[in-house]
Parts: C-alpha cells; sequence; structure tokens
C-alpha cells in the first residue's frame, strides 16, 4: 500500500473520535465545520495547490502590450504630448492674465500714496552735458471741476475756452513735460534763425519780422500753484508739471497718477499728443548711436540738438516731410556759418513728397539744395553703427555715411497708453483715441489733438497731426466741456515754412496721390513768409488767418490745369480732387486767404469749373 491511501484511511478512522470530542469541547460559534478542512483523499480533479495557482496568476512582461517602434522614439513621443499640455495651460493662463488686465481687474502700475517729493533732476543721455532742470512736485487738489490731461497746445486751447464760458472754472493741468503749455511750431522754424544766444537759452525767438516773442502761450505768472486751486474764489489754471496719468476711473471719475496720486473730476479732456517714431535699425543699435540720436519733438530736443550743433561738424536728418525739412533747411543755414555738412535722407522721391504733388515736390527739393543741404531721396536707411567716433550709416544703394549727430522726424506714434488701461477704444486704421464728431470718448471724457481720431462731418473720419488742430480740436472740446455740444465741422488748416522766404498753407485732404490741378502766377517780394508776418505781427499762421479777410470776390487767375516742369511756380494754388470734389486745397506762398479755402471745402459737391473757383484766390493781383 503507498504511502497517500495509509494516511487517508488513518485520517478516516480518527474522524469520529474528533468530531465527538468537537462537539463536547467547542461552542457552536467556532465549532470547524467538516466542510472547512480539505481532506488528501478523493480531491477534486481540477485542484491545484496555493502555488501552482499563484504561479499561473502571476503578471509578466509577456502580458503588457507590446509598444511599438524603439522605446527612443516612444520617449519622444510622449515628451511632445507632456510639453504640448503645458504649453496650451500655460495660454490658457496667459490668456485668463490678460483678460482680466484688459477688464480692468488688476493693474500693473498701481501704487501705493507717496507724499510729495522732490524730484530728482535726470540727466539727459547726451555726450554734450545737456541736462533737464529740476521740477518740484507739489500737492495736488483732491478734486477738480476740469481735469486736461496733457501740457501742450489742445490742453491750452481747452482751457481757455473753458474760461471764456465758465469764467470762475476750477481747471488742472497734469503734463508730462517740465515746461508750462508752450507751441512747437517755432521749434523747427524761427529759433534756428536767430542769433540771440541768450533770448533762446530764455526760450524766446525772433519771428520772421524780427519782433521777439516767448514760447510759452503764457507766463508763469498767469498760472496759480496746484495745491493753492481749491482756495480760488474766481477759480484760475493750473499746471502739475513732471507728472503722469496712468489710468482713468471712468465710472467714478478718478485719475490715477504714476505716483499714486489721485485727482477726481467732473470732466476730463485727454491731449497727450504724440511721441516721436523711431526707426527698427535705431532700435537695435547700440548705445553710442543712442547718446548721438534725437527724436526731434519737445524743447529738450531743440536744446540737445542746438547745444550738438555748436561743435559738431555733420549731421544726418533723417525724413522728408514737414518737419525733417524744415529742420533740413534750418540747419543748412546753420551749417553754411558754421562749416557744418547736413544730409537729409528719406525713401520718398522729393521733399514733403506724400504731400506736395510732382512738381511742387521737385522744385521743394531744389531749394532745400539751395540751403546747403545734400538731399539724398529715394533712400533707406539699412543700417546704423558707431565706429571710429562717428556714427556709420548704411544705406540701401550700398553708400555709407559718416556724421556726429543724426535726427530723426519720421512722424508720430499718438500717445493711447490710457486706452488699455481705462477701458477706451483705439481706431485700428488712423491710430488714436475713437471719438464721435463732438469729440466724445465716453460720458464725460473728450480727447482732442494729435491723439484724437475724430469724424469729420465733411471728409470722414480722420487723426490730423498739426498745430491749427491742436488749437481747433482743443478750443470744441473745451466748448463741449461746458455744454456747448458742438460737432467738428471747422476744417483745421496746416502750415510750413522752408525759411522766411518760401511757405505754404493747406486745409482738408492734401494727398499727393490724388488728382491736382493748379494755377500759378509770378511771386512778389510780398508773397513770402516774412511778408506776412511784418504785416499781420503774428508768425502763427492760425492766429493770422483769424484776421484774414473772408472776402469771395473773384480776381484775376489763369487757367487751372496740371502744371509741368516749365511753369513759374512762386505762388499759387493746387487743387486736390477726389471724385471731382475739392477735398484739399494747398495755398503756395498765398497767406491770409484760408478763410476762403475753408469755405470752398464746407460747400462741398462737384466743382465743374475750377477756373470759376480758382478765381477767389485771385492769385495774380499783388498781395496787400
Amino acid at each position: 500500500m503507498s504511502f497517500l491511501p495509509r494516511c487517508s484511511a488513518a485520517f478516516e478512522r480518527t474522524m469520529p473520535l474528533y468530531r465527538c470530542y468537537s462537539s463536547l469541547t467547542a461552542t457552536p460559534t467556532i465549532r470547524p465545520s467538516i466542510y472547512h478542512v480539505r481532506c488528501m483523499g478523493n480531491l477534486p480533479e481540477n485542484w491545484k495547490s496555493a502555488k501552482e495557482i499563484a504561479k499561473e496568476t502571476k503578471s509578466t512582461m509577456d502580458d503588457h502590450p507590446r509598444p511599438e517602434g524603439s522605446w527612443q522614439q516612444n520617449y519622444t513621443d510622449r515628451n511632445k504630448k507632456w510639453n504640448m499640455m503645458v504649453a496650451v495651460n500655460g495660454a490658457i493662463l496667459a490668456g485668463t492674465l490678460y483678460a482680466m488686465y484688459k477688464a480692468g481687474c488688476w493693474y500693473l502700475h498701481e501704487r501705493p500714496a507717496k507724499p510729495p517729493v522732490e524730484k530728482k533732476s535726470s540727466e539727459s543721455k547726451s555726450i554734450f552735458g545737456f541736462q533737464k532742470p529740476k521740477v518740484v512736485l507739489q500737492e495736488l487738489p483732491k478734486h477738480v471741476p476740469y481735469l486736461l490731461i496733457g501740457g501742450g497746445t489742445a490742453s491750452f486751447a481747452a482751457f481757455r475756452a473753458i474760461k471764456a464760458r465758465d469764467p470762475k472754472a476750477k481747471i488742472l493741468v497734469v503734463g508730462e513735460e517740465d515746461n508750462l503749455p508752450y507751441m512747437r511750431p517755432p521749434l523747427s522754424k524761427e529759433f534756428w534763425f536767430s542769433d540771440d544766444r541768450e533770448a533762446i537759452k530764455n526760450l524766446k525767438f525772433k519771428q520772421w519780422n524780427g519782433k521777439e516773442r516767448s514760447l510759452y502761450f503764457e507766463p508763469e505768472g498767469f498760472y496759480i500753484k496746484p495745491d493753492q486751486l481749491d482756495s480760488q474764489e474766481n477759480g484760475g489754471v493750473a499746471v502739475a508739471r513732471g507728472r503722469k496719468v496712468v489710468k482713468l476711473d471712468i465710472g467714478n471719475k478718478e485719475a490715477l497718477l504714476e505716483d499714486g496720486a489721485r485727482v477726481t473730476y467732473e470732466k476730463c479732456l485727454i491731449a497727450t499728443g504724440g511721441s516721436p517714431k523711431s526707426l527698427p535699425v535705431l532700435d537695435k543699435a547700440g548705445e553710442d548711436v543712442q547718446q548721438r540720436t534725437t527724436l526731434f519733438r519737445k524743447v529738450e530736443d531743440f536744446r540737445r540738438l542746438d547745444e550738438v550743433t555748436q561743435n559738431a561738424k555733420s549731421v544726418a536728418i533723417i525724413g522728408g516731410g514737414f518737419l525733417g525739412s524744415e529742420l533740413a533747411c534750418a540747419l543748412g543755414k546753420k551749417g553754411r556759418d558754421k562749416g557744418m555738412k547736413v544730409y537729409q535722407i528719406f525713401p520718398e522721391k522729393g521733399n514733403m513728397g506724400r504731400v506736395l504733388p510732382d512738381y511742387l515736390c521737385k522744385w521743394t527739393t531744389n531749394k532745400v539744395r539751395a540751403e546747403g543741404v545734400e538731399v539724398l531721396p529715394s533712400k533707406v536707411v539699412q543700417g546704423i553703427n558707431y565706429s571710429n567716433r562717428k556714427v556709420q550709416i548704411s544705406l540701401d544703394d550700398g553708400e555709407t555715411l559718416s556724421v556726429d549727430h543724426v535726427v530723426v522726424a519720421v512722424g508720430l506714434h499718438p500717445s493711447t497708453e490710457l486706452a488699455a488701461t481705462s477701458g477706451l477704444e483705439v481706431d485700428p486704421f488712423n491710430g488714436g483715441f475713437l471719438v464721435n464728431a463732438e469729440l466724445e470718448a465716453r460720458s464725460n471724457v473728450w480727447v482732442a489733438g494729435d491723439a484724437a481720431c475724430f469724424y469729420d462731418v465733411k471728409l470722414g473720419r480722420r487723426r490730423v497731426e498739426h498745430h491749427d488742430h491742436a488749437v481747433v480740436s482743443g478750443r470744441l472740446a473745451g466748448e463741449n466741456m461746458t455744454g456747448a455740444g458742438k460737432p467738428y465741422w471747422h476744417q483745421s488748416m496746416f502750415w510750413s515754412d522752408l525759411g522766411p522766404d518760401v511757405g505754404y498753407e493747406a486745409i482738408g485732404i492734401v494727398d499727393s496721390s490724388l488728382p491736382t490741378v493748379g494755377v500759378f502766377a509770378k511771386a512778389t517780394e510780398k508773397d513770402t513768409p516774412k511778408a506776412v508776418v511784418e504785416e499781420t505781427g503774428e508768425g502763427i499762421r492760425s492766429e493770422t488767418e483769424q484776421a484774414a479777410s473772408p472776402s469771395m470776390k473773384p480776381g484775376k487767375v489763369g487757367i487751372p490745369h496740371v502744371p509741368s516742369g516749365t511753369d513759374e511756380f512762386g505762388k499759387g494754388v493746387v487743387f486736390y480732387l477726389r471724385d471731382k470734389v475739392i477735398v484739399g486745397i494747398l495755398l503756395w506762398n498765398i497767406f491770409n486767404k484760408m478763410p476762403i479755402a475753408r469755405k470752398v471745402l464746407k460747400d462741398g459737391g462737384e466743382n465743374e469749373d475750377l477756373n470759376e473757383v480758382a478765381k477767389l484766390f485771385n492769385i495774380h493781383e499783388p498781395s496787400k
């Protein structure tokens, strides 16, 4: 008998004894059952030991799916998937934060209020030693009826209009510059033709008639101190210089300044103007080039350039528009006196090529060259660097210029930083704050000057960057802030003088891409900017035209036509047409006729007989 059967038989013989003992000693709850005992005999056919069961159920690598490709490829694919998830989550987070920022949920520049402190003098980057003056920041009133943001021409025109309609108005002007409101046009014109160094230092200039005048609109005694504005029973105008408004809470009518100060208002005007454009190649240039470059716009820019040109041997002006051409003529004259070489570089075919028709553009270019300037039209600056103690300017035709200093005059960026922080809209095509015909951007918030993109009831939506527009729009905004409710309909004009002998005035859409016709005559000694200033005593042409007679009496005139190179361009009238309608008028060496041009534009409609329109300007009669 084998070992297993014997064991099984012995177990069966002892089982009754075990059952009996269990019944006597064990409680019912713990009495073992025979069914819980695994017997060694009579085992099921499919019975397996615990070891066999564990071995069969044990997982191995063969039980997992086999990946396709190498482990390196699978590792790379998995990392790509994870990186994509991280990037998507990061983009969602950034978009959420940006949306919160645009909605004004939080603001990056907001700081706790600080007590007024003396503003440290900031040194100019000029290597010629010019420094800005020190300005003390004064305590501001907590509340003002009228808040004007920006200390330029538009703000000046606005507060003058407000005071005319509300004599006891209390007005606070907040400006970033360290100067009182001043006029910008003389900075590129008359200032450069004066030899009185003391007058220039005090910001006084001689007009073309020799009469001296201050650059400031009003003397310092005209203004009151900001901390005294509340106590003035008869109101007044206070200017907070060297201060910047960084946010408007339009719902609560509150302005937040960069230094943490807060001012509430009843009516607010944004007249922030613009900042001069730079060039991509200049932005990438090193510090040495930046120190020898002037983006011309402000008083400090004039002072710096004036100091530079006292000793510089060569200067390059980049830009062929109004400002660039005026500076070229001015510095060309100075260069002849001091032995300084002056270059002018621009991509257009000639000076002011975007405004003047081709024939006048060529004539103007020759005029600038006659002033001693080496004009380089149809040239693009490709690179700028500093070497051998000179600024090296590389042009697209391979030519390189070596100069001591560079002046950039290529236009303006409207200053619209407040739009992002204050929930205001910016025009995507023209730039500038989007306003209606009454110059209102939001309830109790108006915009005027270079920063306003307004709806012109005659010529459509526009943005204008000229002195007279700042005057006209600032005046209208000021009137509307006092309840006038007037739309913008008064067409502003602009002018440019290439020295005391050649100048022009223009109005409307003056674009060289439009069809033009004109009529010209021989000029006399009275047909110059100098002569009109001597007659009127006023060098700011927007002031001159206010005294001009709007007479519409027809006079003598030639037949309007498209002039050729053989015409005499002493003086004349150029009409800019769009669908046979006059949309712009340029008066070349003709002055005090702007009321007539303004009425022609205002009347609108097709002009079948331009000869009759041209007669209104009476260009063949001597100027009076």
